[in-house]
């Protein structure tokens, strides 16, 4: 009867959890996805962006940042500031208007909605008439005037969004203002422009898209001029002394139009068709920028020939005889020009070029000769190609985060010394307590090192393992090669290249030390590439060699992917991470898991056919192992057999619902351990053992089910193993059958290790009786606490093991925590995850959790991510579960498959291809976002800033707070990016179909959520 026993309730426990953890998301890093609209203060020196999801985004210097979400989670058309207001206004595409305030709160600023608005109509009339094409703030900061598709202006007083009818301009008003050969040639169309004269606030600009331009008395109510154009019209722009105007059209031209009430411009001042005189695209935004040295800058949108580079994305900037077609990878969204912002200045000056496109922001220097690009420290494109893993590494050592800043800066000589322009607000965090980096995989063959240290994510280096291998691209090939006398001038701007010259260059697996600065990176075609830091540039020749998987297994033929080939010869590599060592294994399956002990110098690595260890200081392979099952057939297909692969899926899922039927007429046992491989005699126990009435049945998988060679984890440890007098060196691998195998090291001491090889014997083999995939494996020492990093006690940053008391070992499955006891491997104590609360484990890590309370107090717990979404942790060593969050929606397979924990009870999982959200456990490790925006600091708009901080931050942490054990699921909307609606037909194929590259980061195509088991380890 002990087992129904409830422990009981421990109040100082309580309090100790409560000071231990709570859940926060805290900052989503990355650049929005899908954006829809920009938006931009020059008074408070902030940027917007606005999504398809309904978010609204503001960034300003690096540290402050803050998001809302409308209600209605309708695309966001417009955002436009207020003038000198910390208030913004969003049009979306329900024909809603709303106001949103930054409000100072307890020391920070806030972003809140204040109210919304939707234009109404006289009853009867048609929905155009009232739908907002344009909208216009006026420089009181007291009145919008919003065009229609009617051709009607109506003005709304903000705030409370009350129509001010007295001052509606209807289109048979300008009409019966026009003189009468204007009448007959144009007829009234939608507003396509709307702008206020730069010097009398008294006089607005109205452009129709049939080609009526009218300047319009706001005091007098009356047509001061007008004019005529032969083309549509798109967008218009005033000169800054309001005495040109300058309009863009339909054809590719843009026409300029003296602004003169005393006489009428019946024909324009010059017209210009750029990329003439070919028919061209349209011109669908311009801006006219004087200068204090006479000659204006000419930006705009568009106008390209159409034959030729009519599908090209370009804008083009002219000044002083240069003229440069600047071409994005990516749709341009919009952009804008940061200038004077002081409205009596006589000149524009530009001094930058922002750029909204749809998978990037680009700012370019107008500034400096050439026009370079400037590093952005946020907003960063993640997804410039797929991401396909992640790893993340805690407290950098300054050397090698120096070195590898030192690395990156060779990178970056392209770029602009501009600091970063947009700087409105004041960051409020603390400064990092530490260094910590956060590498992306990617599929292109690259691996990127972010700082993710604070709330800001800014790019320090970036790997490229594509010169060690023989691809289809040329490595002379620049992106930016066009020649001088091309026309049109086009330039490729931007880091957005979704495109990888060969997708068995992805990355799946990344392993890094930070004290020895010793990088592992594996592949999805079974390459393993050992690296090390050099400051220097090298050319030198990688030494190769093979690991042959299926050893003497006969009958098998790999069916999938060939190998990449090896560049021959000395390679030149640039300052950085170099590599010095290939691994190819055979057959070329993707590398699921990956183990590096750069203590030691050896590399494990494993695939679906096996697992093998390999001496990287002397060249050498130590061993292989296969774990291929006679019915695994399936594991040698690859990912070119997805139709074999379905069908095989779709007989095993019958099958288990034959044998699911028949169970249920039987009695099924508990999850167990059995020593042998004997499937029936398995399969009889579990029919006659006696369930326990509070547990799930959990159906027993058998030895016939696909993958079960597949390799999860890998894990070096320093424990004893073959008894309990000697510790030795071990490698412990655990299979998706759920076999734990254990090897014995033998790796000769310092002043021998050069000439002895290194040796390996198979000590132990473990076989988990539901055959549940093993995805993690954890040794701890006789206090229980988890054994060190390599090489963390030789830098005095941990204590020594201790080796006195007696071992224990951590097994965790799919469905189970179980600890034994070392070296006889006897089962001490379980936690049945799935009998007990139906979900599987997806993701497990230990971190240390430090009290908010006691600066000396933490205690170290397993951080736990299950098919559910769910966020929970387990104590050490007595597997006791803590607390547990609703993180990620269940039906959210992509985010789950990306999640990564921190070493401090932190994490980071992709809520779309280009966002990470990042969330914390911990009330220690809180990464708390604090910003302030002061309407004040429009008089200080240019004082100096530190453009390149490591730093930026929310208004607020968005939903904060713990939530208790149970608490309902309440899903985010901006998280909202299902792959398949059904998860359960999604996991039935996920459990079969090989991932060859695995880029969960692609929401492009859902064979990529299919692919994404194998190269993350998660077959379920």
């Amino acid at each position: 009867m002990r087992r129904f026993l409830r422990s009981g309730h421990d109040p100082a426990r309580e309090r100790l959890k409560r000071d231990l953890f709570q859940f926060n998301k805290t900052v989503e890093h990355g650049f929005p996805h899908q954006p829809s609209a920009l938006g931009y203060s020059p008074a408070l020196r902030i940027l917007a962006i606005g999504t398809r999801s309904g978010a609204v985004k503001l960034y300003g210097a690096p540290g402050v940042e803050f998001m809302g979400l409308h209600r209605e989670n309708n695309a966001v058309v417009q955002i436009h500031f207020l003038p000198g207001q910390c208030q913004l206004v969003t049009l979306l595409d329900d024909n809603s208007l709303h106001l949103w305030s930054l409000k100072a709160k307890g020391g920070v600023s806030e972003l809140q909605e204040d109210e919304s608005f939707t234009l109404r109509g006289p009853p009867g009339a048609a929905p155009s008439a009232t739908q907002i094409t344009v909208v216009l703030p006026h420089s009181s900061s007291k009145t919008l005037y919003l065009g229609t598709e009617s051709g009607s202006v109506f003005a709304v007083q903000v705030p409370g969004f009350r129509p001010l009818e007295d001052r509606t301009i209807s289109s048979d008003a300008v009409l019966q203002r026009l003189p009468e050969e204007a009448r007959q040639r144009r007829v009234f169309e939608m507003v396509e422009a709307l702008q206020e004269h730069p010097r009398d606030p008294n006089q607005v600009l109205i452009g129709y898209s049939r080609g009526l331009i009218v300047i319009w008395d706001l005091r007098g109510s009356r047509v001061l001029c007008h004019f005529l154009c032969s083309q549509q019209l798109d967008s218009v722009c005033w000169q800054r002394d309001g005495r040109l105007i300058v309009s863009c059209h339909s054809d590719g031209s843009y026409c300029q139009w003296p602004v003169n009430p005393d006489t009428q411009q019946g024909e324009p001042l010059r017209s210009c068709v750029p990329y003439g005189p070919f028919p061209c695209k349209a011109i669908t935004k311009i801006f006219w920028l004087t200068t204090k040295q006479g000659l204006p800058f000419t930006i705009f949108q568009g106008g390209m020939p159409r034959a030729s580079y009519g599908d090209r994305h370009c804008i083009s900037v002219v000044h002083d005889g240069q003229q440069t077609a600047f071409d994005f990878t990516s749709r341009v969204i919009d952009f804008t020009v940061l200038r004077e912002a002081d409205p009596a200045a006589a000149f524009d000056d530009p001094s930058a070029l922002v750029v909204l496109a749809e998978e990037e922001l680009v700012v370019l220097d107008l500034r400096t000769a050439g026009w370079p690009p400037v590093q952005p420290p946020y907003l960063a494109s993640l997804h410039c190609s797929a991401i396909t893993c992640s790893h993340h590494v805690s407290n950098i050592p300054l050397k090698l985060w120096e070195r590898i800043i030192a690395a990156g800066s060779w990178q970056n000589t392209h770029f602009s010394a501009m600091e970063w322009p947009v700087d409105g607000g004041t960051s409020l965090a603390p400064t990092p307590p530490q260094r910590d980096l956060l590498l992306t995989g990617h599929e292109d063959g690259t691996v990127r090192f972010w700082d993710a240290s604070g709330v800001c994510l800014r790019l320090l280096y970036k790997l490229s393992t594509v010169p060690v291998f023989l691809t289809d691209s040329d490595p002379g090939e620049h992106l930016h090669a066009q020649g001088e006398d091309e026309w049109p001038p086009l330039r490729k701007v931007g880091s957005f290249d979704p495109y990888s010259d060969d997708p068995r260059l992805g990355i799946q697996k990344i392993f890094l030390c930070k004290y020895s600065g010793y990088l592992a990176v594996a592949g999805t075609a079974g390459q393993v590439l050992v690296l090390e830091l050099n400051d220097e540039e090298a050319e030198h020749a990688v030494e190769q060699a093979e690991a042959d998987l299926l050893q003497d297994q006969e009958g098998y033929r790999w069916k999938g992917h060939e190998r990449l080939c090896a560049r021959p010869g000395p390679v030149r590599f640039e300052p950085g991470f170099q590599p010095f060592v290939l691994v190819q294994c055979q057959p070329p399956a993707v590398v699921t898991s990956l183990a590096l002990h750069s203590e030691w110098r050896l590399v494990a690595f494993g695939t679906s056919h096996g697992f093998g260890l390999f001496d990287h200081q002397q060249r050498r392979q130590v061993f292989v192992k296969c774990t291929l099952h006679p019915s695994d057939q399936l594991a040698l297909e690859g990912p070119l057999s997805r139709v074999k692969s379905l069908k095989k899926s779709l007989r095993q899922s019958f099958r288990r619902m034959r044998r699911s039927r028949v169970s249920k007429r039987r009695p099924a046992g508990s999850p167990g351990e059995v020593p042998g491989r004997s499937g029936r005699a398995e399969r009889t126990g579990l029919q006659n053992m006696e369930l326990a009435p509070v547990q799930r049945k959990i159906e027993a998988r058998t030895a016939e089910d696909s993958f079960t060679g597949f390799v999860r984890t890998l894990y070096f440890a320093d424990t004893y193993l073959r008894d309990s007098s000697r510790h030795c060196p071990s490698l412990w691998a655990g299979t998706n059958g759920g076999t734990v195998y254990a090897f014995a090291l033998h790796v000769p001491p310092a002043e021998r290790r050069t000439d002895e090889p290194v040796r390996a014997e198979q000590v132990k083999e473990i076989q988990l009786m539901h055959r549940a995939p093993v995805v993690g494996i954890l040794v701890l020492d006789g206090h229980s606490v988890p054994l060190p990093e390599p090489l963390e006690v030789a830098h005095d940053l941990s204590k020594s093991p201790d080796m006195q008391g007696s071992h224990q070992l951590l097994v965790v499955s799919e469905e189970q925590f179980k600890v034994f006891t070392l070296p006889k491997v006897s089962a001490r104590l379980k936690l049945k995850l799935t009998a007990l609360e139906g979900s599987r484990v997806r993701r497990v890590s230990v971190a240390h959790f430090g009290s908010c309370r006691a600066e000396d107090y933490g205690e170290h717990h397993l951080a736990v991510l299950t098919n559910l979404g769910d966020i929970q942790v387990v104590s050490l060593p007595l597997l006791r579960p803590q607390v547990r969050y609703s993180c990620i929606r269940r039906e959210d397979v992509s985010g789950i498959a990306s999640c990564v924990f921190t070493k401090h009870g932190q994490g980071f999982y992709l809520i779309s291809p280009s966002e990470f959200e990042r969330f914390s456990l911990s009330t220690k490790w809180l990464v708390e976002p604090r910003c302030l925006v002061d309407s004040a600091e429009t008089k200080h708009h240019n004082r100096p800033r530190n453009g390149s901080g490591p730093e930026k931050a929310l208004g607020r942490a968005r939903n904060s707070g713990s939530q208790s054990d149970g608490e309902e699921k309440r899903p985010d909307p901006v998280m909202a990016h299902a792959l398949l609606s059904d998860e359960r037909v999604l996991k039935e194929i996920q459990s079969t179909l090989e991932g060859d590259r695995g880029s969960y980061g692609d929401w492009r195509s859902q064979q990529v959520a299919m692919r994404y088991g194998l190269s993350k380890g998660e077959a379920k």
